[in-house]
């Protein structure tokens, strides 16, 4: 794939003030048909649910927490690392397509390498002897591409859990809030309900915080692209629009509009972002010589275009956009502190 690539692969604006973890998580995962089915009087040393959860349209059963646990994306091994998953990890994987936060770095230091650019091989994924598979998306559980499918980890004893919005049927319409449905999931399937409930209470103010920093103010236009050589592409739907809606930005691209009905991407042709005129571009970037070639691109290409006029040309790593991790959180605060950077300011 040609080095200026940043196309995504296959595969309610803040939270409301006041709400409790508990009442979150319950309507959260009542809304995307999650259950729970309690077995015994809670989690704790010595005693333990059998937790029972719909993901993908699949039937998860859990009687005792997983003790071979394998991330198939940083976002997701770093997620698992929040939770205090560290010692059960026997694999992280894609470790090249982006880095640990240097925060939760160290904890994943001695913790088997699977794969670097691509999901793990599935021989490769099952000499580990998983017994969780934690993915942003189905793209990973790919046989077709030489990836353990769903059905051979299960054949193996191993569980694959989707991040919520990385579900083929709700990579198009995924939302920031579904990190909780899957911070709450992975609490009670790990047994660490109370670390979920203290990294959801952590990822919700800081949402908030971004609500009422940007509130009242006007509306600022954003595309999102990618590119990848001389081709265009736009993302319209799926988590990465409501990244750019959460954070105060008003899509120029519609999830409605007929290029996004099948697929939250499509390739556009360079008039379709002249013709709107957005204030801002958002793209994803994965490395530093990557991010220079799109701006590079993006200028060259879109000169009087307001957003590289007023250089409003927003990188954000491309991580922070894949489904199910806390780097969500972290787009939308990167994306409203550049849209609205007088706002952020008065606020501090």
């Amino acid at each position: 794939m040609n080095s200026l690539s940043s196309n995504p692969r296959p595969a309610s604006k803040g939270l409301t003030a006041g709400v409790g973890l508990l009442v979150l998580a319950s309507l959260l995962l009542t809304a995307c048909g999650t259950s729970v089915t309690s077995t015994g009087s809670g989690i704790s040393e010595g005693t333990r649910e059998t937790v029972t959860f719909s993901n993908c349209g699949r039937e998860l059963t859990f009687e005792q927490p997983p003790t071979r646990v394998v991330g198939m994306m940083p976002s997701q091994t770093d997620l698992l690392l929040r939770l205090g998953a560290q010692d059960t990890l026997v694999g992280q994987a894609q470790v090249s397509t982006s880095e640990l936060p240097d925060d939760v770095a160290g904890r994943a230091a001695d913790v088997p390498v699977l794969s670097t650019d691509t999901p793990p091989a599935r021989e490769d994924l099952l000499t580990v002897s998983p017994d969780l598979v934690v993915s942003p998306t189905e793209y990973e559980f790919t046989a077709e591409q030489g990836y353990a499918s769903i059905e051979q980890l299960s054949e193996n004893g191993a569980q694959a859990y989707v991040a919520t919005g990385g579900c083929a049927d709700r990579r198009s319409s995924a939302q920031v809030t579904d990190l909780f449905i899957d911070i709450a999931n992975l609490g009670q399937i790990l047994g660490v309900a109370d670390a979920a409930d203290a990294l959801a209470e952590g990822a919700q103010n800081r949402l908030e915080a971004v609500e009422e920093s940007i509130r009242g103010e006007e509306p600022v236009t954003v595309a999102q692209v990618w590119v990848e050589g001389n081709v265009l592409g736009a993302i319209g739907a799926g988590i990465e629009y409501d990244i750019i809606r959460t954070a105060g930005g008003e899509n120029v691209f519609d999830p409605d509009a007929p290029e996004f009905a099948d697929f939250f991407s499509a390739e556009i042709n360079p008039e379709e972002i002249i013709s709107r005129n957005p204030d801002a571009i958002v793209f994803g970037t994965t490395t530093d010589k990557q991010e220079q070639q799109v701006l590079e691109y993006l200028r060259a290409t879109f000169p009087n275009v307001t957003a590289v006029r007023d250089g409003l040309l927003i990188g954000v790593p491309q991580s922070d956009f894949y489904p199910g991790t806390i780097g969500n959180v972290e787009a939308v605060e990167t994306i409203a502190e550049r849209l609205y950077p007088d706002a952020f300011h008065s606020q501090r």
